[in-house]
């Protein structure tokens, strides 16, 4: 059987794929120029796989679906994805002498898997939104803590998100 005979495996889904790809790339790029711990090999392997594993959650089971009957609930891989991230998550978390370290790139590469499950589920157009609200949150929430009155970010004593 051609590959686009078989359900879930059309151009729709590649375009998911590579949506999921690119959009978790641009996140991982911004981490790579940072030298963050997790990168751009990192994010968007995440990213990417979150996607195709959302893409078999919704496709790979139509053979043992069955019409107006449950029989099993594919939507519990996208769960699953979900406590997995967060395993991973946790072992880049640090606390070093009273300091959280770690605790952005966590967040971010919960951030990227959203964005490829987003992908994978078909919805494009949310996973860029976040995408774009990610660089709001690096790029202008940096410049809008300094310049809160009493702020402690300063050349000499960063935020722990700066140095994550």
């Amino acid at each position: 059987m051609p590959i686009s005979e078989v359900s879930g495996q059309g151009p729709t889904q590649f375009i998911e794929l590579g949506l999921a790809f690119l959009f978790s790339a641009l996140i991982g790029l911004e981490r790579e120029i940072r030298h963050k711990s997790a990168g751009l090999r990192t994010y968007t392997v995440v990213g990417t796989s979150a996607a195709l594993f959302v893409l078999i959650s919704k496709y790979g089971f139509t053979d043992v679906l069955l019409a107006e009957r449950i029989v099993l609930d594919p939507s519990r891989v996208a769960a699953q994805i979900v406590s997995g991230i967060g395993f991973i998550g946790a072992g880049l978390i640090f606390v070093d002498q009273n300091r959280v370290k770690g605790l952005t790139t966590a967040a971010t590469v919960w951030l990227v898997t959203a964005v490829g499950m987003g992908c994978g589920a078909g919805l494009p157009w949310l996973s860029l939104a976040v995408t774009g609200a990610y660089f709001v949150v690096a790029f202008v929430f940096p410049l809008i803590m300094r310049a809160l009155p009493g702020s402690p970010v300063s050349t000499e004593r960063r935020t722990d998100a700066e140095h994550d």
